[in-house]
């Protein structure tokens, strides 16, 4: 009689009684996984929080020449209090404008704002300009004469003038719990048919989780792409001629064009004008201190459905746009599912990706052509730092150990995964999304 043998798991099975080791499945799965995600490993990484509650926050700096940095802290060249959320009007030579409908006093003397956008627009008329005032000097205004007017100059004496402030914004988000559990019997490992049952549950309940947390970061990045980010609605004319507009999905029943390169392009400038950076930082690898940096182009995220427009697209002199992936790039330098490049963007197919159903005119269904650059957004995602996961596991198997009035005789086990989930726009203007029917 040979004597009882106890072999390593996942070898030879072993004669002294059930192996229920899953810690090499889930590790294999988490590495396995890592070829299915297209959004988790853009998340920025230097802001993943751990352990440090149920809310991700982050403070973003405004720079001082943007429109966002309103305060009440400034003063302009004549040492007059800028007031913030007041507005101010400049003519075709950019001189201001100090009079007229709607003119509310700062100080005691003939200075002063306009108390609306409105207000300001009608005084500045067709060739002027207006900004609003609030401790940013001319903040993101291009115009020549508006620029020239509100250089910080001094006297030689200085004085108390061309004080500004700044302005911090915080953005948050919470975390949500999310998990799901399967129950299998002591039979179902004993007699299925497949040895490696276990081990097969243990895997496709990490994909599974993997696909679940894609899905909400994709449908959040959308959502916000849609929303606060830089966002482009193709429609269609009756002289067939493509406009641009922003807003909301639901609100563009006028959504009926077929994206073409001119597209692309502006929302490569829009994205210029908001300094989205041109290179992007992904996760790779299983440990969250292993990163790569993605050059030659942002980096568009499209579903199967827009191949075909995708590859027929031609540029500005009717020659071909598209070039194939397979031209230009090595290895080890291809994303997840990219298959080529137009323009500034290099171009990632999604299987998975997501679209507005009905949402065009005529209901017809509209597909985002999704851009996210780098440092847009964070999240809490799968990514492992090698010595645990993002994710808990709890796994009993069938026995006399979790037998009770529900399980009394002990057959029944179970596999537990759950994790949270957050997510967090810290830089929503970086996002652009172009929103088209498909070809």
């Amino acid at each position: 009689m040979a004597a009882q043998q106890y072999n390593n798991p996942g070898t030879t099975a072993s004669s002294i009684g059930a192996q229920a080791r899953t810690d090499f499945y889930e590790k294999k799965a988490i590495i396995a996984v890592r070829d299915k995600q297209y959004f988790s490993p853009l998340a920025n990484v230097k802001a993943m929080p751990k352990n440090m509650g149920k809310k991700i926050k982050q403070d973003v700096y405004v720079p001082l020449l943007d429109d966002r940095n309103v305060n009440d802290q400034g003063l302009d060249a004549a040492g007059l209090i800028i007031t913030a959320s007041k507005w101010q009007a400049f003519n075709s030579s950019g001189v201001e404008i100090v009079a007229g409908t709607g003119w509310t006093a700062a100080t005691a003397t003939t200075a002063g704002f306009f108390a609306t956008e409105a207000n300001a627009q009608t005084a500045a008329g067709n060739y002027g300009s207006i900004q609003e005032t609030g401790g940013h000097i001319y903040g993101s205004n291009k115009d020549i004469g508006s620029i020239a007017a509100k250089i910080p100059a001094l006297s030689e004496s200085g004085g108390r003038v061309n004080r500004v402030g700044f302005t911090r914004l915080q953005v948050e988000a919470d975390l949500k719990k999310r998990g799901f559990f399967v129950e299998y019997t002591q039979e179902s490992m004993d007699f299925d048919s497949d040895a490696d049952l276990l081990a097969h549950i243990t895997e496709e309940s990490v994909v599974g989780a993997n696909e679940l947390t894609e899905a909400e970061l994709q449908n959040d990045l959308l959502n916000t792409a849609s929303g606060t980010g830089t966002t482009m609605f193709v429609t269609t004319d009756a002289a067939d001629t493509e406009t641009i507009s922003t807003g909301a999905v639901g609100t563009k029943a006028s959504v009926n064009g077929l994206v073409v390169y001119k597209d692309l392009m502006r929302l490569s400038i829009a994205l210029d004008d908001q300094k989205t950076p041109k290179s992007t930082k992904i996760i790779s690898g299983s440990r969250m201190t292993d990163t790569k940096t993605i050059n030659g182009g942002r980096i568009m995220y499209i579903g199967s459905e827009m191949i075909p427009a995708i590859r027929a697209m031609v540029d500005l002199h009717s020659n071909p746009a598209f070039v194939s992936v397979e031209k230009y790039a090595d290895a080890g330098n291809v994303l997840n599912g990219e298959i080529g490049t137009i323009d500034q963007f290099r171009i990632v197919v999604v299987p998975e990706m997501q679209y507005g159903e009905g949402k065009g005119a005529s209901n017809i269904d509209i597909y985002p052509m999704l851009v996210v650059g780098d440092g847009a957004f964070t999240t809490v995602g799968f990514q492992t730092d090698g010595k645990s996961v993002k994710f808990s596991i709890n796994h009993k198997k069938p026995g006399s150990e979790i037998s009770d009035l529900a399980n009394p005789y002990g057959e029944k086990g179970f596999y537990s995964i759950k994790w949270y989930y957050g997510f967090l726009a810290m830089r929503p203007e970086r996002l652009g999304v172009i929103w088209t029917k498909a070809d």
